[in-house]
């Protein structure tokens, strides 16, 4: 057997392992697919097994299939997702809807059947807190390209489907930019303190004509920038070296530089969003 989950009573029919293998050696997920002992229980593997449970019939949805589809910030402690018309029981560990999903919105993804990028968008953006589904979005759109339009012109074939006003205010939000969810929520609390919204992913060039960095969230017009401070910023000692010649570099071509810390961003999001106002101010935006 090799690390990918499997149906253990197909196992056992082609001869691969023994009933006393299976419960002794084995761990299992759900009922009757198993793992190797030691494999890793991440996000998509979780989502390919509940898709095994289902023999198959189901189809990947929800954060079990942002996560198939490359996007990054999912733990394995989510409850798998899958869109299962035909089953009715409920199962620890799994969320199963009933939704209509239409033949176009669903695709094969490394041999799961997974809804496609703009229906998993669809579904995250309506089912999520807002506050969750602009970060799941951002981090969807930028591992799989998907736009905005796409999601839109998806959610135009379910008009007056639960959620479409909250999915259209969070799609107003989204910026495939974001390299992170705290990125993403530092964004959102400066908007919600009504600045001006801000650039993603901002290049600058250096004395030589050549991209020496890339600004988290800022304004360009302004210089002014603002960058989450994250943990790998104080772990690894040679980045920690770059960041401080990196902001040495940035002032001195006249960029105002702001670190938000998550705790700043935890307990004191309008304090974080009036000092970035301060700065804009003093380079002369009208805020």
């Amino acid at each position: 057997m090799d690390s990918a989950p499997f149906v253990g009573s197909e196992a056992m029919a082609n001869g691969l392992v023994t009933r006393q293998q299976l419960r002794g050696h084995y761990t299992r997920i759900y009922r009757d697919v198993y793992i190797e002992p030691g494999c890793e229980l991440d996000a998509p593997t979780k989502a390919r097994a509940a898709w095994l449970y289902s023999r198959r019939m189901a189809v990947v949805s929800g954060v079990s299939a942002a996560a198939i589809h490359g996007s990054g910030w999912i733990s394995a402690a989510h409850d798998a997702e899958l869109i299962w018309a035909e089953h009715r029981r409920k199962f620890a560990g799994l969320r199963i809807n009933f939704d209509e999903l239409r033949p176009e919105e669903s695709e094969t993804v490394d041999g799961v059947v997974v809804t496609t990028a703009a229906r998993t968008a669809y579904d995250l953006g309506r089912r999520r807190p807002f506050g969750t589904a602009v970060p799941r979005l951002d981090a969807l759109c930028r591992a799989t390209g998907v736009g905005i339009s796409d999601i839109a012109r998806l959610a135009e074939n379910h008009r007056g489907a639960r959620g479409i006003v909250q999915l259209r205010a969070v799609l107003a939000m989204v910026d495939a930019g974001a390299e992170s969810p705290q990125e993403t929520r530092t964004r959102l609390a400066l908007m919600d303190a009504g600045l001006p919204r801000p650039q993603t992913q901002i290049e600058v060039l250096g004395p030589d004509g050549r991209v020496f960095a890339r600004i988290d969230i800022g304004w360009a017009r302004w210089k002014v920038a603002v960058e989450y401070d994250g943990e790998q910023h104080w772990a690894d000692e040679r980045q920690r070296a770059w960041d401080i010649e990196r902001l040495h570099l940035l002032e001195a071509l006249g960029w105002t530089v702001i670190r938000v810390s998550a705790m700043q961003l935890r307990t004191d999001p309008w304090g974080v969003a009036a000092r970035v106002r301060d700065k804009l101010r003093a380079a002369g935006a009208k805020v």
